[in-house]
């Protein structure tokens, strides 16, 4: 790691330090981690009594405050008015009420509505039931002057009484902030921030940043972001820097050679010439697979379709495999698993491409290359833990013993000889080797690694009540040494312009709850680089605070669906969201909403720490019908192809405020608005329909449900009434909501699957993603070890669930016990 400015934020790290429980939270952020702890026990919670706050603590601790100065208060006066001569007094306080418990008998699984209370207050005054609530005085024997006392007492309450009003009245006008940093924004709120959003102000951006991006210099673009994020006021903005090992083009483009032929052409089809490589120099460079094995190879090009399991044992019993060249589409499956197989049955290199039936038809690619990476994240020098100086270095020249070189389908067509127009009554044909035909080619990869610094920009807006609670938003900026790519640019305005909206409510007095940390990843096209050091860097810390993830990676992909992905746990919240842009409930269309794989620097956080993640999507309509995975190829798009999808920048804006409600909403509730329920429900239909489902998984499943129905009956309900909220218990129920998917976290997962094993392969399937390849080789061999090992791990993910949330009722209940 470079000379960072700052490993973390000091103002939005340091915490309120006048809360004992705060100060080892601060201690271990300030800088690098340094590991305190409490003095005497370890403990998560502690009750603070009246007398031991400090101004500064939350608003949900300021009504005990007003409890003892209240009591206080009644005891002055009972001694004030117990003088001789009184006749006998009477105080008659409010009759105690008893607030009524949440009904569990009848379970409503409608979606939860989180409260919308701005305060939010815990306004239970009395504990026991039997609290006195009469003093009954005496009365004293018969005094001339017993007039004029009452007199005087009189004109002194009504004085106290009209003094008090005014004094309120002022302090409630001069201090309107109090109101507007409490535990929870309402809708209105919402839009008066969001409302400044818009579709011009972020055309306006993306352009300013599209001539950005003929800098070669990471650091020239992180320096101008940097720049543009303070001016909006955001705080403590830095840049994170880190030398990780690129593997970049060689100073040739790659080629491949038909050997009946001689002919020469570049991986776009156009032959190998002086001429060609002049017309679209840099396209020819950067079409290459990041961490290939480096050489030449000739061999005869097998053609093994999308390279899933099926395919490979049809294949293998044609023709002999070994060290030959696969013709492979890209899709269906993550790259890296289709290329581990491939490894293993005995290829020797690959010829990646995308048949162009498989996208829209308004792309036309024929003639276009792309770059793919064989990094499964992070630095590939420091595999695990982060790229920072003194670090060992592994040299890792590539990740695969495979040749792989991606093509254009125009190459394609020309290594087996089809014709140009390949429609069939207006249905296109799939490009196919004829099993009958043999082809020989010489392909030559030529690439070189490198030391390079990566760069990461920073931003904090450190909350009010929760400073120590982070909501990440993340989008990403160009890369040297990649595609100049838009796509960046897009991802860049569109988090600029929700900051600018943000930043201007924050002036005037306003600030969320939580920590909203702003981040803008470097080195995204080789693998997620930036996101993955950033993360193992402050790995401990992250576990511990992150609560959700929002990404802004790619906004606008295409212009005739909005597409969201989020964890299982923030659906409802989503669906609501996605009504924002349908205000005809009867003319919406069907939410398309998912937990799937997908493809930016979320990766990390899904994958590593278990964070709910969120992320919207414009989408072509045939892009989500098609073959997942197609997002691995990395196109150089123009800047005047994002504007041709949207000329007005009007879904930008909508990416844009979609977005910002839910990072408002997940900052500001005092309840995090997750719904625990739903995950269990999203564990039963992925096992339903499953061949590989055994009777301890779906009793397991069952129980699991269970006791999520309790937990969102006794504990979440309560929680979001208001009269119901102790702070203590709002704490403790947020800690076990934001860690709920680190128990789907399985240890062993196939190359380019997700470890976290909520999310799906795709938006089509709802099986267990580990439990569906299990089962396909489990077909292809005669062990089943490999689905047993399967079965194992998500076996122990929903027990380890179970166990979370029936610790998580018997805290609760023990803490409810411990006050009565």
């Amino acid at each position: 790691m470079g000379e960072n400015e700052a490993s973390l934020p000091n103002t939005a790290l340091q915490g309120d330090l006048s809360n004992p429980g705060m100060e080892p939270m601060w201690a271990a952020l300030s800088g690098r981690f340094f590991t305190t702890e409490l003095p005497g026990k370890k403990m998560a919670y502690q009750k603070v009594n009246a007398d031991q706050r400090a101004p500064g603590h939350s608003q949900y601790l300021d009504n005990d405050d007003l409890q003892a100065t209240a009591l206080d208060l009644e005891w002055d006066m009972e001694k004030e008015l117990e003088e001789p001569g009184f006749d006998q007094f009477q105080l008659n306080s409010a009759e105690n009420q008893n607030l009524e418990n949440s009904e569990t008998a009848d379970l409503n699984l409608d979606p939860i509505q989180p409260a919308t209370s701005p305060k939010g207050r815990f306004q239970r005054l009395q504990e026991e039931s039997d609290y006195v609530t009469h003093y009954t005085r005496s009365a004293p024997k018969s005094n001339p002057c017993n007039f004029c006392r009452l007199l005087k007492i009189f004109c002194t309450a009504i004085i106290l009484f009209i003094s008090g009003i005014l004094i309120g009245y002022y302090s409630h006008k001069n201090c309107p902030s109090n109101a507007t940093s409490s535990g929870t924004l309402d809708l209105h709120l919402y839009q008066e921030i969001l409302k400044t959003i818009q579709g011009e102000d972020i055309k306006k951006s993306f352009r300013n940043l599209v001539q950005l991006y003929k800098s070669e210099d990471d650091m020239d673009i992180s320096k101008k972001i940097k720049t543009q994020w303070t001016s909006l006021g955001l705080e403590d903005v830095q840049l994170v820097n880190y030398s990780v090992l690129l593997n970049l083009p060689g100073l040739s483009p790659s080629s491949v050679t038909l050997s009946s032929s001689g002919q020469c052409f570049h991986p776009n089809g156009q032959p190998c010439s002086e001429e060609a490589r002049k017309w679209s120099s840099q396209d020819l460079l950067y079409s290459y697979a990041a961490y290939s094995a480096n050489g030449i190879l000739e061999a005869e090009v097998i053609d093994v379709s999308y390279g899933n399991a099926d395919d490979l044992k049809r294949i293998k019993k044609m023709k002999n495999v070994t060290n030959q060249i696969a013709l492979l589409k890209l899709g269906k499956l993550p790259l890296l698993y289709k290329l581990s197989l491939l490894e293993k049955t005995g290829f020797g290199g690959v010829l990646l491409y995308i048949d162009p039936c498989d996208l829209p038809k308004t792309a036309n690619l024929s003639y276009n290359t792309f770059m793919v990476s064989l990094n499964p994240g992070g630095d590939p020098s420091t595999p695990g833990y982060p790229s920072i100086d003194g670090s060992f270095r592994q040299h890792r020249s590539n990740l695969t013993s495979l040749l792989v070189q991606p093509i254009s389908a125009s190459l394609v067509a020309k290594l087996i000889s089809l014709p140009k127009d390949r429609t069939t009554n207006g249905a296109c044909s799939p490009l196919e080797l004829p099993n009958n035909e043999e082809r020989i080619v010489n392909m030559k990869i030529q690439t070189v690694t490198k030391f390079e610094t990566v760069t990461n920009v920073v931003g904090y807006l450190k909350g009010v009540t929760f400073p120590d609670r982070y909501v990440i938003v993340g989008s990403h900026h160009h890369t040297a040494h990649s595609y100049n790519r838009q796509e960046w640019a897009s991802s860049t305005a569109v988090i600029t312009a929700f900051i600018r909206a943000l930043m201007l409510r924050v002036k005037r007095g306003w600030r969320p709850d939580r920590t909203i940390v702003f981040c803008s990843w470097g080195g995204t096209a080789f693998g997620n680089i930036g996101s993955y050091e950033w993360g193992e860097d402050f790995r401990k810390v992250l576990q511990r605070n992150v609560v959700a993830y929002i990404s802004l990676h790619s906004p606008v992909r295409g212009n005739s669906s909005l597409h969201s992905v989020a964890s299982p746990s923030l659906q409802q919240l989503v669906a609501e969201k996605n009504k924002f842009n349908c205000p005809r409930r009867d003319q919406c269309p069907k939410t398309n909403i998912s937990s799937e794989q997908i493809q930016d620097d979320a990766d990390y956080f899904i994958n590593h720490l278990g964070v709910p993640t969120v992320r919207f999507t414009y989408e072509d309509i045939k892009t989500l019908e098609g073959p997942s995975f197609l997002s691995e190829a990395l196109f150089p798009k123009h800047a005047t192809k994002i504007e041709e999808m949207d000329p007005f920048f009007n879904l930008h804006e909508t990416i844009t405020k979609l977005s910002g409600e839910v990072i408002l909403q997940i900052a500001n509730e005092p309840v995090l608005p997750f719904n625990a329920l739903d995950i269990a429900l999203e564990v039963q239909n992925s096992l339903k329909g499953d061949q590989t489902t055994t009777p301890q998984l779906l009793a397991l499943a069952s129980r699991l449900r269970e006791s999520a129905e309790l937990f969102q009956s006794d504990e979440m309900r309560p929680a979001n009434d208001p009269k119901e909220r102790d702070p203590m218990r709002v704490r403790m129920l947020n800690d076990l909501l934001q860690d709920m998917e680190k128990s789907f976290l399985v240890q062993h997962a196939p190359p380019g699957f997700y470890r976290n094993i909520l999310y799906h392969l795709d938006g089509k399937t709802s099986q267990f993603s580990i439990l569906l390849e299990a089962w396909e080789h489990c077909k292809s061999l005669a062990s089943n070890e490999t689905l047993q090992e399967a079965l194992s791990e998500v076996l122990n993910s929903i027990n380890a669930a179970q166990v979370y949330f029936k610790a998580g009722l018997d805290v609760f209940e023990s803490v409810l016990v411990g006050k009565n």
